[in-house]
């Protein structure tokens, strides 16, 4: 079995997961796939053989549209969603936070992706046109599976790294993650 395919099983065996991927699939967002703790969080929960999920803070929606950048749009979506479902979600058009990171414009959802903290955040999924899980990941999802945390060579300032290491207590949650920065 390949890591992908793992991964897709537990997405499909998740109820919430795929309520979710249903929900942010009808929206018809352009490169929309939710990713962050939504896959992460899942592989180390299964990794560290959980009996069930640890909550999410929130539902990581992201799309890329360059057309419409305004933050009221991503609010829109998010009330929208949020009148249909009570998942905690967070809606983001990657086509704008390009400004938020100091980087120069991302051409599409993995570019900015690839341009995140950590390397095992930058992975999402979405569905595809026949309804079934695909992954975005634009350094692929091995790293899930090394039980790292892992600077992306994009970010080298290490402070923001170590401090959401801390903040979001992942070491506390997931004790066999180790650093690797």
């Amino acid at each position: 079995m390949t890591y992908e395919s793992q991964i897709k099983g537990w997405l499909v065996r998740d109820p919430m997961r795929m309520e979710a991927l249903a929900i942010a699939s009808e929206q018809k967002l352009p490169e929309w796939c939710i990713a962050a703790g939504f896959v992460r969080n899942l592989a180390w929960d299964n990794l560290h053989g959980f009996s069930s999920a640890t909550d999410l803070n929130d539902v990581d929606l992201i799309y890329f549209d360059p057309h419409d950048l305004s933050e009221f749009r991503d609010r829109e979506i998010e009330d929208q969603l949020k009148s249909i479902s009570k998942l905690p979600w967070s809606v983001k058009n990657q086509a704008r936070m390009h400004e938020r990171n100091s980087d120069s414009p991302y051409i599409s959802t993995e570019d900015a992706m690839s341009c995140w903290v950590e390397v095992e955040t930058a992975v999402g999924a979405r569905l595809d046109e026949r309804g079934e899980v695909a992954i975005v990941a634009p350094f692929g999802i091995e790293r899930l599976f090394d039980f790292t945390i892992t600077l992306n060579p994009k970010r080298p300032k290490r402070t923001d790294f170590e401090a959401r290491i801390k903040s979001k207590r992942w070491l506390e949650i997931w004790p066999r993650l180790v650093v690797n920065a």
